[in-house]
């Protein structure tokens, strides 16, 4: 098996929350497939940071908040989008 003990254990770990973190935010949010991508990039965020820097304390409430941004982020994106069509 390649990848060091850091990188197995974040891996097990992100396959493990990843269905709880997209539940989290598409309650919050409301948009499954927003949620989804903003989700898939928080995953990916994880596997590249956790195995240089360690696990984070709370994984879970990480990856929520970092996919929740993602989503924060798309929001203001789309509504500035929206601003600029109505203009």
């Amino acid at each position: 098996m390649s990848g060091s003990a850091g990188e197995i254990v974040a891996e097990h770990l992100l396959r493990e929350l990843a269905p709880q973190v997209l539940a989290a935010v598409i309650r919050r949010f409301r948009d499954f497939a927003v949620a989804e991508d903003a989700v898939q990039e928080a995953l990916l965020a994880a596997s590249m940071q956790w195995p240089r820097e360690g696990t984070p304390e709370n994984p879970r409430a990480w990856l929520v908040q970092v996919a929740s941004r993602r989503m924060t982020d798309h929001v203001r994106s789309e509504s500035a989008r929206g601003g600029a069509k109505r203009q």
